[in-house]
C-alpha cells in the first residue's frame, strides 16, 4: 500500500470518528474505510467502516490523518473520492457525517439503460441515467418515492426544491421521459411540499 491523500477529515468529525472507533475493540488498531457503493440521484452513496489497518487490501490507498487514525481507499474509488471531505452536517441538530466530495458519476445522456425490470425498477433506472443528470446543471435531483398504478409519484430536492418552476420541470421534462420509455407509466406526481424548509416532503397516506 502507497500513501496518497484521498480524503481530508475535518478535525471535529475526526473528533467524533475517534470517539466512535474508541467504543470498538482493539480500536488502536483500528483503520477508517471509505468506499464508493452505487450511486444515489446524481451522487456516489458511500460505506463507512472500521477495519483492522493489518488486514488492509494491497490495493486499499491509506492515508493517516491524524490522532493515530489511517483512513483507507480501495483503489479502485481513488478517482471518485479524491478531493472529498469527511465532515459533520451543517445542521448541529442531525448526528453522524457527511462526505463532502466534488465528484460526480457518469452518468451521460448516453448511458445504457436496463428496463426489464419491475416499473418501480425501471424508473429509477430513467431517473439515475436520464433525468438526474440532466437537472443536476441546477443543482436539482429528483427521487421515485412510490408508484400507485400507472402514476409515478416522485420528490424534487436541491435546486429543484422551492423553485417556482418545479412543477413545470415535472411535466415537461419527468413525466415526458418516463412516459415515453416506460410502458405502464401513464403519470407523474409530484409530492414536493415546496414551501417548507424544515420538512419540505409530504407524503398522501
Amino acid at each position: 500500500m502507497s500513501e496518497r491523500q484521498i480524503v481530508d477529515v475535518t478535525e471535529i468529525a475526526l473528533e467524533r470518528v475517534l470517539e466512535l472507533r474508541a467504543g470498538e475493540e482493539d480500536a488502536s488498531e483500528l483503520a477508517l474505510r471509505i468506499e464508493v457503493v452505487g450511486v444515489q440521484g446524481v451522487d456516489y452513496s458511500y460505506d463507512l467502516a472500521f477495519e483492522v489497518l493489518s488486514e488492509a487490501d494491497s490495493e486499499d490507498v491509506p492515508t493517516h490523518v491524524g490522532g493515530g487514525l489511517t483512513v483507507l481507499v480501495p483503489g479502485r474509488d481513488a478517482s471518485k473520492l479524491e478531493g472529498a471531505t469527511l465532515d459533520v452536517p451543517s445542521d448541529s441538530a442531525q448526528a453522524g457525517l457527511v462526505l463532502r466530495n466534488p465528484n460526480r458519476p457518469d452518468l451521460g445522456p448516453n448511458a445504457t439503460l436496463d428496463l426489464d425490470g419491475s416499473i418501480e425498477e425501471q424508473v429509477q433506472e430513467v431517473l439515475v441515467k436520464r433525468i438526474n443528470p440532466s437537472i443536476a446543471a441546477h443543482g436539482g435531483y429528483a427521487e421515485l418515492v412510490r408508484v400507485e398504478g400507472s402514476t409515478v409519484l416522485v420528490k424534487l430536492g436541491g435546486g429543484c426544491q422551492g423553485c417556482g418552476m418545479a412543477n413545470a420541470t415535472v411535466t415537461a421534462g419527468i413525466e415526458k421521459t418516463l412516459t415515453e420509455l416506460i410502458d405502464g407509466v401513464d403519470h407523474v406526481l409530484d409530492i414536493t411540499d415546496h414551501t417548507s424548509g424544515d420538512n419540505p416532503y409530504f407524503a398522501a397516506t
